[in-house]
C-alpha cells in the first residue's frame, strides 16, 4: 500500500503495515471513505499511533455530556486560534457534516462570533478559547459560568480536555506541516 505525503517530514509507515494498523486503515476506508492523513502520519510509529488513537477516540467518540458535534465545535474553535490548517480543514468538515450546517463550520473557522449557537454552546466555546489563550487565568467565575448553562462538573472537564488535546494536536500538526486529506474540503457543503 502506498501513501500520499502527509507531512513536511520524510516519515513513512512501515512496510508491510503491522496487522493492527492495517485493520485500522481498512476500517477508516470502509467507514469514512479515506484514511485520515493524521493517522498515516502517526503510523511511522505504531505505538504512538495507538496512544493517539485511544486518546482521540475516548475524547471525541466516547461517552460524554457533550454531543459529538459540540466536541467537534471545540476542536475547530481551538484550531482557529492556533491557525492549524490540518485541524481546521478536517474538523471544520466534521462540524459541517454532523451539524448539517455549512455556515456553522465556516463561522467557527473564521470568526466564531458569527456562528449561530445556543447560549450554552457559546459559553462552551468561550471557555475552550480561554483554555487555549489563557488557561492559567481560568478561575472559579469561568467554571461558574459553565455551570449556569447546565454543564456538569464532568462536562467542564470534557470541555477543558478536548480543548487541551487539540492545542497539543494543533501544535504538532503545524510543526510537522501536516497536510489535510483533499476529500475534507468538499464534505458537508451541500449541493
Amino acid at each position: 500500500m502506498t501513501f500520499p505525503k502527509t507531512t513536511a517530514l520524510d516519515l513513512t509507515p512501515p512496510a508491510p503495515l503491522p496487522e493492527e494498523v492495517a485493520e485500522l486503515f481498512a476500517k477508516c476506508q470502509e467507514k469514512l471513505g479515506l484514511v485520515p492523513n493524521v493517522l498515516v502520519a502517526y503510523a511511522h510509529n505504531p505505538e504512538k499511533l495507538r496512544a493517539f488513537g485511544q486518546m482521540y477516540n475516548t475524547l471525541m467518540l466516547g461517552p460524554s455530556g457533550l454531543s459529538k458535534p459540540e466536541r467537534e465545535m471545540i476542536a475547530v474553535a481551538v484550531s482557529s486560534l492556533n491557525h492549524c490548517w490540518y485541524c481546521l480543514v478536517a474538523h471544520g468538515a466534521a462540524v459541517r457534516v454532523l451539524s448539517g450546517s455549512p455556515e456553522l463550520g465556516e463561522a467557527l473557522v473564521m470568526n466564531h462570533r458569527y456562528a449561530e449557537m445556543t447560549p450554552r454552546q457559546r459559553a462552551m466555546i468561550e471557555f475552550a478559547r480561554k483554555t487555549t489563550t489563557d488557561s492559567a487565568g481560568i478561575g472559579e467565575a469561568d467554571r461558574a459560568m459553565l455551570r449556569s448553562h447546565s454543564f456538569t462538573e464532568a462536562d467542564i472537564w470534557d470541555i477543558a480536555e478536548v480543548a487541551a488535546f487539540f492545542n497539543m494536536s494543533n501544535r504538532l500538526a503545524s510543526a510537522v506541516g501536516m497536510i489535510p486529506n483533499p476529500e475534507y474540503h468538499a464534505q458537508g457543503r451541500g449541493g
